[in-house]
């Protein structure tokens, strides 16, 4: 066993701020109105269980189709590049439409455990050990759990512009994750 708190710690941090499950609060109540209820637990079961297949058999199907974790950690960067400028600026520069009904495909799968999520996975995988990440995975989906039970209490103690502050400064820590993503990686690239 390769448990180490720094690691752990990085990788909460890191897939915290990919899922962006504070930022996601908006989306959330907008279906939790739509439909009247989410399956917080089957939601976050679900994630769970994708994100960590993913982290077992996503470098095996990148090998499938020829690709390096390295170049995928390098592509990973510029994902989460954007995703950070999304952000912070307040930008959408891609946003899958919100879905009609909520269940486990809107809210696990792309909402918790979507591309972005994906590829930092498959990155955290290219510089930590899977047990740290796993148990970083596990942190995230009870936070992820504890959100979705809470959407509506912490909508009204943060209000809109406490939602959009968290935001920016995920989105300013994602962005340096990223750099230092692309930059670690695209070193092994070129040896």
């Amino acid at each position: 066993m390769n448990l180490n708190l720094r690691e752990i710690a990085s990788a909460t941090m890191i897939l915290f701020a990919v899922i962006d499950i504070i930022g996601s609060i908006p989306i959330i109540i907008s279906l939790r109105n739509k439909v009247g209820h989410i399956q917080s637990e089957k939601a976050t079961i679900v994630a769970s269980c994708i994100m960590i297949a993913f982290l077992f058999i996503g470098e095996e199907i990148l090998k499938l189709i020829g690709i390096d974790v390295n170049s995928f950690a390098v592509a990973g960067a510029f994902v989460i590049f954007f995703l950070a400028l999304e952000m912070i600026l307040g930008i959408a520069l891609y946003r899958d439409d919100v879905p009609e009904s909520a269940s486990i495909v809107p809210i696990a799968f792309p909402l918790i455990a979507g591309a972005g999520t994906m590829t930092a996975l498959l990155a955290l995988r290219a510089e930590f050990h899977v047990e740290n990440i796993i148990i970083a995975i596990i942190l995230n989906t009870i936070f992820v759990y504890i959100v979705l039970k809470s959407s509506k209490i912490i909508e009204r103690f943060l209000g809109k512009n406490g939602i959009n502050i968290i935001r920016k400064v995920f989105g300013v820590i994602l962005m340096a994750i990223a750099v230092k993503l692309f930059t670690s990686n695209i070193n092994e690239l070129f040896q």
